[in-house]
């Protein structure tokens, strides 16, 4: 065999690996959630409404003869279960931080897929800031991505954080190629009180803020990568990492 098509540790898993020793190294412990999971913990513990979009069959897929069950939409259950911990442990301050695959039934094409790889983490404390969660993640972006790494935050929306932002980067393609454009790659902000309620915290004495996002894209800004499907063809380009 020659050494161009022999396999090597795939990007992801060395983008994974990276991102959890730079959250370790700000203070983040490393914790999981179940990839089968119950509405509560997918929808409900994170102030999702039950006419949401998102629940909806089109965009999420739910286990045949296991109601109520359903393959995570995103990481953030991850969230749901750590705040339940952190009320039942009685903790004064935590911070997490999660990589594991999530599934939505949605159309494919170059920045999406119907499975891929989130990044979830969470920070809680007495006196956390929406300021905290964008300088842990500049710091996360710049230690990945490069110092010279263009990052802007952007007014948003979600159910489970009140403020809420998105987290873009500048996409550059490889010389001679059209990019030069910017991607959504995070969305986060202060957990809402509602979230904290559901897990039995009091939002008058603990505040935290969470984030989450595609593993798959930073993948694809540090290595101009065009088309995220590249990661799950066995595509041998990428034994180049």
């Amino acid at each position: 065999m020659k050494d161009d098509q022999k396999g090597t540790i795939h990007p992801l898993t060395l983008l994974a690996d990276e991102a959890y020793s730079v959250f370790s190294s700000l203070g983040f412990e490393i914790t999981n959630a179940p990839e089968l999971e119950t509405e509560w913990y997918n929808f409900d513990a994170l102030n999702v409404p039950k006419d949401h979009p998102a629940r909806d069959m089109q965009d999420t897929f739910y286990i045949k003869n296991k109601p109520e069950h359903v393959l995570r939409t995103h990481a953030t259950n991850t969230t749901a279960r750590v705040l339940e911990r952190i009320a039942k442990e009685g903790l004064k301050e935590f911070a997490s931080i999660s990589i594991g695959k999530v599934f939505r039934n949605e159309a494919t094409d170059a920045t999406h897929e119907m499975q891929f790889f989130q990044i979830d983490g969470c920070m809680l404390g007495e006196n956390i800031s929406l300021a905290s969660m964008k300088a842990v993640l500049i710091e996360f972006y710049k230690k990945v991505l490069g110092e010279n790494a263009e990052i802007e935050f952007r007014p948003s929306f979600f159910p489970f954080t009140e403020p809420s932002v998105e987290v873009h980067a500048k996409f550059n393609l490889p010389t001679g190629q059209a990019g030069g454009k910017w991607l959504e790659m995070m969305g986060g902000g202060m957990i809402h009180p509602n979230v904290l309620r559901n897990a039995g915290l009091d939002p008058e004495k603990i505040q935290g803020f969470a984030f989450g996002g595609g593993l798959d894209r930073i993948a694809m800004i540090k290595w101009s990568i065009p088309d995220v499907r590249l990661f799950y063809q066995g595509d041998l380009r990428l034994n180049q990492f």
